[in-house]
């Protein structure tokens, strides 16, 4: 995944109303439940059918740290799916969603303007519809260069045109990303 992609699961995952289950256990015991058998969720993480069976019954404790990322991570892609879920579309809908980033933007602009790309720090907020636009992308899967480019029309529009008053026919380039985070 990219920037983009895995700040958008993190800004949902700040919506969990639960943490996530601690010991290996106990995350073994939720996917059993939730991939219906400890075969499927062998094949996840790739490990034996009996080894998910000894961490279910808590004969295996503590996981290499390879398996422990997995495992975690394999919990919190499928933990409180409907929180998720209402905290997408309430973003989508009503809330919107800041952009906090550190990239460089560069512009195409009218004649006798500046178009030097610079680094900048931005945090904006973005209205609904371009909140809605890249969880829809997201979870379509689509490039990391399509949620840039979403990303980019938003701040585009919101803090580089104000909204129409200013700089009309600016068109914004988001590139070298060194960070991305949002928030709901």
């Amino acid at each position: 995944m990219g920037l983009i992609g895995d700040g958008l699961d993190r800004a949902v995952q700040q919506a969990f109303t639960r943490p996530i289950p601690k010991t290996a256990g106990a995350q073994m015991r939720y996917l059993v439940r939730q991939l219906h058998g400890t075969r499927a969720v062998a094949g996840l993480l790739g490990i034996s059918q009996r080894t998910v069976e000894r961490y279910v019954r808590d004969q295996f404790k503590h996981p290499r740290a390879d398996l422990a990322a997995r495992l975690t991570d394999a919990v919190r892609a499928r933990w409180q799916p409907g929180v998720r879920a209402r905290a997408r579309k309430t973003a989508a809908t009503t809330t919107g969603i800041v952009i906090e980033t550190r990239a460089r933007f560069g512009f195409t602009a009218a004649p006798g303007t500046t178009d030097d790309g610079r680094m900048r720090r931005l945090t904006q907020s973005l209205p609904p519809e371009y909140a809605g636009r890249l969880f829809s992308a997201h979870e379509q899967g689509a490039p990391e260069r399509e949620l840039e480019r979403i990303a980019a029309e938003g701040l585009q529009e919101v803090y580089f045109k104000d909204g129409g008053r200013r700089a009309g026919d600016l068109t914004v380039e988001f590139t070298n990303i060194d960070y991305v985070d949002f928030g709901l």
